[in-house]
């Protein structure tokens, strides 16, 4: 396929993603199918246009002056792609396939560029009614913040000390993929960000995933379980355990010693978590399924740690899932509030004297995260905070250059808020509260 036969069909794709509300997934699968001639190449060319055009969508629309899916595409390509209006022009004359072409109006947009008046949350691609919550959460940087966030995400491995070591485990990926040694964890791995016109890497299809000495898991994420702390030979709950992942890195961070429960409320979620423990040699977990009071009742007031990564709005991986930037409302942020309350409430009944609750979200909005902390801290005595980043190095795996950037990201309670633009991460907010003994 020629550029101007992409562009058409990167737009076809969004316009199934806003205008008939289709799964960005499902709407690439289904175009695919559609269009059997379409090689991978061309296909991961839609792909990265279309994710491209969704993470720009409020910038796009702003300067575009409309929100049609050919508007949004055409932003992506100018002010994502560095096309302008004659390299767009030539892709469309040189295609039978591709768009009509430019209008005067879109012309202007294409050369248009914030002003003074252009709102912050045009700025920062974030939609309208979160524009409060970004400048509560980050006052001045609320722009810089969301901007990043509209960015491209790395591939990040996290090495499987059960079974390997990271030296091992990098020669065995740089063997197959670029990449390079994370530089905020000694147990992580980085495969740089690919060119959006490119297929992403096949980080699950190599051997050393498929050997289990590797594991895909944003850095933030990891740098959320090494909240845990030393926890080898310890009793440790994953009370959300969902599919497994910061399971996987706990049970690693005890070296198989101690007894790590693994439970969800939602069971199948759970599911998957069964091959992946079997690929990464986990030997101490015990996944409880069922009910909670039958699942965990014997472990109450029992654990040296509860690990609570709470179902929120996933804002902090809006640069993996753009999409769901846009479909979130009001009502579903009120939703996860209630929830991370009575979360935090029911899991911390599990902690034993002397023990910790663990609570991350992977959202960078104040209202799930500090603001549920302290709600927490008003309805329940005996829990003091402590300082994540001293926890964290605990654990033996932070980086020096991993204190110092999460330790910029310290706030209130001692939590640490890990950002794209702080930390080249997911949005992870992470907090550590310890049991009066």
């Amino acid at each position: 396929m020629r550029d101007g036969g992409r562009i058409a069909a990167a737009i076809e794709v969004l316009d199934a993603v806003l205008n008939r509300h289709q799964p960005v997934k499902d709407a690439l699968r289904d175009w695919g199918k559609a269009h059997r001639f379409a090689g991978s190449g061309d296909r991961a060319w839609i792909s990265g246009l279309v994710m491209d055009a969704l993470r720009r969508k409020g910038s796009s629309a702003h300067l575009m002056g409309d929100d049609a899916p050919r508007a949004l595409v055409l932003g992506a390509l100018a002010f994502g792609w560095d096309m302008d209006a004659e390299a767009i022009t030539a892709a469309f004359e040189a295609d039978e396939h591709a768009p009509e072409p430019l209008t005067p109006a879109e012309r202007a947009g294409l050369l248009r560029g914030f002003d003074a008046t252009s709102p912050v949350h045009a700025r920062a691609d974030i939609p309208d009614w979160l524009e409060g919550s970004f400048r509560r959460a980050f006052g001045t940087d609320a722009e810089t913040e969301g901007r990043a966030m509209a960015g491209r995400a790395p591939v990040d491995l996290r090495v499987n000390t059960l079974k390997t070591d990271p030296e091992k485990a990098l020669a065995a990926v740089v063997a197959k993929l670029r990449a390079e040694p994370g530089a905020l964890v000694s147990t992580s791995i980085r495969i740089p960000e690919t060119d959006p016109k490119a297929k992403s890497p096949p980080a699950d299809a190599i051997p050393a995933y498929g050997k289990g000495w590797v594991e895909v898991q944003d850095i933030g994420s990891q740098l959320a379980a090494l909240a845990a702390g030393g926890i080898e030979g310890k009793q440790v709950l994953d009370y959300c355990a969902g599919a497994g992942g910061k399971t996987l890195a706990l049970s690693a961070l005890m070296a198989n010693q101690g007894q790590l429960y693994a439970w969800d409320y939602d069971w199948r979620r759970l599911r998957a978590i069964w091959p992946r423990l079997q690929r990464a040699g986990a030997r101490n977990v015990q996944v409880r399924d069922g009910k909670e009071a039958e699942a965990l009742g014997e472990l109450e007031g029992k654990m040296d740690l509860v690990f609570v990564d709470a179902p929120c709005t996933g804002s902090g991986t809006w640069r993996r899932r753009p999409d769901s930037k846009w479909r979130l409302k009001p009502a579903a942020l009120a939703q996860r509030i209630r929830q991370q309350d009575e979360v935090l409430d029911k899991a911390a009944k599990y902690v034993a004297p002397g023990g910790r609750l663990v609570y991350v979200t992977c959202s960078v909005l104040p209202e799930e995260n500090e603001d549920r902390v302290a709600a927490f801290l008003d309805a329940r005595d005996g829990f003091t905070p402590v300082p994540a980043l001293d926890a964290m190095k605990q654990s033996g795996r932070l980086t020096g250059e991993g204190e110092v950037q999460t330790g910029a990201c310290a706030g209130r309670f001692g939590a640490v808020q890990l950002t794209p633009a702080r930390t080249g991460t997911d949005g992870f907010y992470v907090c550590v509260l310890e049991k009066a003994g």
